[in-house]
C-alpha cells in the first residue's frame, strides 16, 4: 500500500512538472506560427466554448442524475459522467492548449463512454472485495473478536 502511494505520488509529481513544460512549449510554438494576439484570442475562444459546452452537458448530466434517482435505479453511469465533465471543466479552467484538448475529451458526449469505461476498470480494479460480507470490514468481526451490539444511553452529564 505504501509503495502505491509513492508511485501516485511520484506520478503526481511528474505531471505537475511537465505539464507546464508542454503547455509552454505548444504556446510559444502557436504564438510563432499564427502570432502572439491570435494565440491569446483562441486561448479566449476556446474558454467560452468550454464554459458553453461545460454548462450544457453538465446540466444533461444532472438530467440524468435525478431521472435514474426518481426512477429508483443506482445511478453509477451517471455520476461517471458527472465526474468527467467536472474533471474536463477543471482542465478546461487551466490556460493552455493541451489541458483544453483533455478537458473537451473528458465534456464530449461523444468521447464520454470511451473514457466511462475506462474510469470504470480504473475504479474496479481499485476496489477490494472482502468475502462474509459487511460484517467482515467492520471493527471487531472475524478474528479480531466478536461484534458486540448496544445502545449509547446519554445521562444528561
Amino acid at each position: 500500500m505504501a509503495r502505491r502511494r509513492r508511485r501516485f505520488a511520484l506520478v503526481l509529481l511528474i505531471a505537475l512538472i511537465a505539464v507546464p513544460v508542454v503547455e509552454i512549449y505548444v504556446l510559444i510554438q502557436v504564438g510563432q506560427v499564427i502570432g502572439p494576439w491570435w494565440t491569446v484570442g483562441l486561448l479566449l475562444l476556446a474558454s467560452v466554448v468550454g464554459s458553453w459546452l461545460i454548462k450544457r452537458e453538465g446540466a444533461r448530466a444532472w438530467r440524468a442524475l435525478r431521472s435514474a434517482v426518481d426512477e429508483g435505479r443506482m445511478p453509477a453511469r451517471e455520476i461517471a459522467d458527472g465526474v468527467l465533465i467536472v474533471l474536463g471543466g477543471a482542465l478546461m479552467l487551466s490556460p493552455g492548449f493541451v489541458t483544453d484538448a483533455v478537458g473537451v475529451l473528458l465534456i464530449l458526449p461523444l468521447t464520454r463512454p470511451l473514457l466511462r469505461r475506462i474510469l470504470t476498470g480504473v475504479l474496479e480494479r481499485r476496489m477490494v472485495v472482502v468475502p462474509g460480507g459487511s460484517d467482515a470490514t467492520r471493527p471487531g468481526a472475524g478474528p479480531q473478536g466478536p461484534i458486540i451490539r448496544g445502545e449509547v444511553v446519554d445521562d444528561g452529564m
